[in-house]
């Protein structure tokens, strides 16, 4: 299978990303010359790493019969401080509320996205530390 985007130059340093039928634009910070058009690249990346397990996670969760009303996944990033300037490290925090909530579900639901399915971790993993936790409110 593959996949085809489109990225277009708007200016300084602005670049619009055409995803599907869905555009987002990307900038640099101000201090290289952006506008605030939009985000920089780099938290698009965590971005979709919490989109991608997070929707993991909810579709486990539902079959473990887990009543899971929201979850909220924050992203810890931490760049290198000499070019590339990747990211070295990502820890996310898995937060859960419901009712009756299993936590060795939760955590299977969590440990199975990161393992096995989350197509973001797996394409990071090998260059990048990924840890994570959840917690149950």
């Amino acid at each position: 299978m593959e996949k085809q985007i489109s990225v277009v130059w708007k200016g300084n340093m602005a670049f619009e990303a055409q995803i599907d039928e869905y555009k987002v634009m990307m900038d640099a910070s101000p201090a290289v010359g952006g506008q605030h058009m939009g985000p920089t690249p780099k938290p698009l990346l965590m971005a979709s790493m919490g989109g991608c397990t997070g929707m993991d996670v909810v579709s486990l969760a539902k079959k473990m019969r887990q009543e899971v009303d929201t979850l909220e996944i924050i992203l810890k990033g931490t760049i290198a401080e000499e070019h590339p300037m990747k990211y070295e490290a990502i820890h996310m925090i898995f937060q859960f509320t419901g009712k009756d909530l299993d936590a060795e579900k939760l955590q299977k639901a969590v440990d199975m996205s990161q393992d096995k399915y989350c197509g973001v971790a797996a394409t990071l993993k090998d260059s990048v530390k990924l840890t994570y936790e959840i917690s149950i409110k």
